[in-house]
């Protein structure tokens, strides 16, 4: 049997997952960050993107995409607290395009009043979705 470590992603609405994994990688604001069992304890922000969970006992990794949020690992304990977690299956493809295209016209048009930030911040968010999509796609076929 492997060596595994529980680990809970939760967002503000509900538990997306918990379980024994034997690896875990996260999206790191300087790159991919993977945890396995053991690993020294860390608290950090993880950026828009897919985690990627090798659970025990299945060949398979488990997606979740998050928009952000932080990452605590102890040795036998990995939490993710995520604004917003989705199972990669249940993204919606049409919604995240529409929500990148809103995005990027929004950066675009320099005369409208709004907040760049929040916009750079939605259009991160909708890319790392469609990323998470793809990533599904290349696993399940």
């Amino acid at each position: 049997m492997a060596i595994s470590v529980h680990c809970d992603v939760v967002s503000a609405e509900e538990s997306i997952f918990s379980g024994l994994v034997e690896l875990a990688v996260f999206p790191g604001e300087a790159g991919e960050l993977g945890i396995l069992p053991r690993h020294t304890p860390l608290l950090t922000r993880i950026k828009p993107g897919t985690i990627r969970l090798k659970v025990q006992g299945q060949s398979e990794f488990e997606l979740v995409y998050v928009s952000g949020g932080m990452l605590e690992v102890q040795p036998d304990m990995i939490t993710v607290l995520a604004d917003t977690a989705i199972r990669a299956h249940d993204l919606d493809e049409a919604k995240a395009l529409e929500a990148k295209k809103h995005a990027e016209e929004a950066l675009a048009n320099r005369q409208a009043e709004m907040d760049y930030a929040a916009a750079e911040a939605e259009l991160a968010q909708a890319i790392a979705q469609l990323q998470a999509i793809q990533r599904l796609r290349k696993h399940t076929h």
